[in-house]
């Protein structure tokens, strides 16, 4: 059986935890720059403040109906999501992080599966207190279903529902709409409707040769899931083929050094994240775009690829080469809102093509090796480079953030 535990509004609840005045109240979380709403309490939800709406726009709304508006606190978030998902280990080795506030698991033969996911809900809630939803079914996307089920009617499943029978089964599968299924998104519901789908019940009743015609083998291993049929199966963690940091400035910029001073902090940024994951890289991408929102000031969006006679992961060599590209594609007198940078080509480290001609400073391995230990010693970006911000690392507008309450000592709560 296959466990799906997932927390209920993840940010809005990690906020709650240690801010008991927001425990009935409708809160809505920002994205980056304090622009979209991101996450909606059930109460934020009830009083109509759609997902993806833009503040600026939804700000009279929110007053009006007492909306606690916040700013995105992802230290905070991050370390809630780490906790959560250690507690679930608890309860069994396979385990599949899915997202940052949920995972599956898959669970040994049990006499009784909904108290053992009451009990994965109560020790959440109480080391925590965290509310999650879990469904439990024979397969990951029957999980889903079930979990959605839990999710909808908590008073009567006490946020538990288990699929353990072939009854249930239909029933849940009539009861799901298409957009609903796990796997289904706008594009394949309008292909499924067309041939007469409007549950997940009507789309396991399509036959197998039809799928594997007109559709492909994913949306078959989909239909054998629902059907109870175990195909897709925990995914194991994988090294990424490409890491990117992009980020929106939290103004726009018109000024050459603050562009590389953003620029060269991306790069170390993805030059860490290679180096967690013992990757080096073979070619780099630098994004710069001006602000879309601003007609009446000059547009220019570009994009230059940096390639390496060898693999790298050093902050250096990365932050060098970005910084002389994004000379070349600085334009004066533009309004820049947006950069990036991709790194790609990635390789393992134990797995690097040696050049016979260059080769990357021995030095410099050493020296990152030492920096990554002292920022990991001391919880946080404590050694950076010289053109780099030494008291900020993102500069997005958070006008409404809450304390990083587990991540930074000087925000811990006091009780007097």
């Amino acid at each position: 059986m296959y466990a799906l535990v997932d927390c209920n509004n993840f940010y809005a609840s990690c906020e709650r935890v240690f801010n008991p005045n927001l425990q009935f109240s409708p809160i809505a979380i920002l994205s980056n720059n304090d622009g979209c709403v991101i996450s909606r309490s059930d109460e934020a939800k009830a009083l109509g403040l759609p997902m993806g709406a833009p503040i600026f726009k939804w700000e009279n709304f929110c007053k009006q109906n007492n909306i606690e508006i916040l700013s995105s606190n992802y230290p905070l978030y991050g370390d809630m999501s780490s906790r959560t998902m250690e507690i679930l280990k608890q309860f069994t080795p396979d385990i599949e992080v899915y997202s940052i506030d949920e995972a599956f698991l898959k669970l040994n033969i049990l006499d009784d599966y909904n108290a053992y996911g009451i009990q994965m809900r109560q020790r959440i809630l109480k080391w925590l207190g965290l509310p999650t939803s879990v469904g439990i079914a024979p397969t990951k996307a029957l999980s889903k279903i079930a979990n959605k089920i839990a999710r909808k009617y908590p008073k009567k499943t006490k946020g538990v529902y288990v699929i353990d029978n072939e009854n249930k089964r239909i029933k849940a599968l009539k009861w799901t709409k298409l957009n609903d299924v796990w796997g289904i998104g706008s594009r394949l519901e309008k292909r499924l409707q067309a041939k007469g789908c409007k549950t997940a019940y009507d789309f396991i009743q399509l036959p197998d040769a039809l799928i594997l015609k007109e559709f492909s083998i994913v949306e078959w291993r989909l239909k054998k899931d629902l059907q109870g049929i175990p195909t897709l199966k925990l995914e194991e963690v994988k090294n990424k083929q490409a890491i990117a940091t992009t980020r929106s400035f939290e103004t726009t910029y018109t000024d050459l050094n603050a562009i590389k001073e953003r620029i060269s902090t991306f790069a170390a940024r993805c030059a860490e994240k290679l180096r967690a994951q013992q990757s080096s890289c073979h070619s780099m991408v630098i994004l710069l775009r001006s602000d879309r929102f601003d007609t009446s000031g000059k547009q220019h969006n570009v994009s230059r690829c940096v390639s390496f006679s060898y693999p790298t992961n050093s902050t250096l060599t990365l932050c060098n080469a970005a910084v002389k590209t994004i000379e070349t594609m600085f334009k004066a007198g533009v309004k820049y809102k947006r950069a990036g940078v991709i790194v790609t080509g990635l390789i393992s480290n134990t797995n690097k093509q040696l050049n016979f001609f260059e080769k990357e400073d021995t030095k410099q391995l050493h020296l990152m090796r030492a920096i990554d230990d002292l920022n990991f010693k001391y919880n946080g970006y404590k050694v950076k480079l010289g053109n780099q911000d030494l008291k900020r690392t993102w500069k997005m507008k958070q006008e409404r953030l809450s304390p990083k309450y587990t991540t930074n000592f000087d925000e811990i709560i006091i009780v007097k």
